[in-house]
């Protein structure tokens, strides 16, 4: 196993709070306990920003939010409406899933602009983009594609998935991703990692961060298996 500091793993975690049924008292718990642990980011659904910033505020820890979640299908004026008002309300950070219509229809022109939008938008304001490909609906070609246009627009990170879809992050995608970006697009891989293990498999493979809501457990086994090795 590689070595690693406790704070090195915390900082590759971004701790999600994205459920339906999410309500404010668990946002505020999410945010005290991200705080607690000092992980890079805590994204919860737009209408919980607000709390989130207030909650994080003079902390390391980055507050973000998602933009057409979970199925990208928003117009891109809508996509852009609503990073707008994230960033005005404090985001750091935002989670924008691609057209993945488009994508499967291969109407590249439209998602390499639908994504341009809102990446300009991001980078004039200085913050962070991660772009979502929802993997699990995706062939070969398609995911391709999408990390030719990341490149090209020089996005911040490429994701692997919602989580709300019918697969999240897989090796074969992460190796694959990693092998068609460069380096200066990092890679967040999502949905279903739910242990320290899981963890360090994707950072090996070459994701520079991980989505995932079982941010305690995940840190307090860390947290074990260094004290064992001391």
């Amino acid at each position: 196993m590689m070595a690693y500091t406790f704070e090195e793993i915390a900082r590759a975690i971004d701790h999600a709070i994205l459920s339906p049924t999410a309500t404010d008292a668990d946002v505020e718990k999410a945010c005290l306990m991200a705080r607690e642990f000092g992980v890079a980011a805590v994204i919860v659904k737009p209408c919980c920003l607000p709390l989130a910033v207030s909650l994080l505020k003079g902390s390391r820890v980055a507050p973000g939010t998602t933009v057409g979640f979970p199925h990208g299908g928003n117009a891109t004026a809508v996509k852009l409406r609503e990073a707008e008002l994230a960033l005005d309300e404090g985001a750091n950070e935002l989670d924008m899933i691609c057209n993945i219509g488009k994508a499967l229809s291969e109407q590249w022109g439209y998602v390499a602009e639908d994504i341009r939008a809102v990446f300009d938008l991001v980078r004039e304001r200085g913050k962070i983009l991660k772009v979502i490909f929802e993997n699990c609906y995706l062939a070969e070609k398609h995911k391709r594609e999408l990390c030719r246009i990341c490149s090209e627009l020089g996005v911040d990170f490429a994701k692997t998935s919602t989580g709300m879809g019918t697969g999240g992050a897989t090796e074969s995608d992460v190796k694959l991703m990693r092998e068609l970006l460069p380096p200066r697009v990092r890679i967040k891989a999502a949905g279903g990692i739910r242990t320290l293990d899981q963890l360090l498999r994707f950072r090996f493979l070459g994701a520079d961060r991980v989505g995932t809501s079982n941010t305690r457990v995940i840190l307090e086994e860390c947290r074990t298996r260094i004290q064992a090795r001391r």
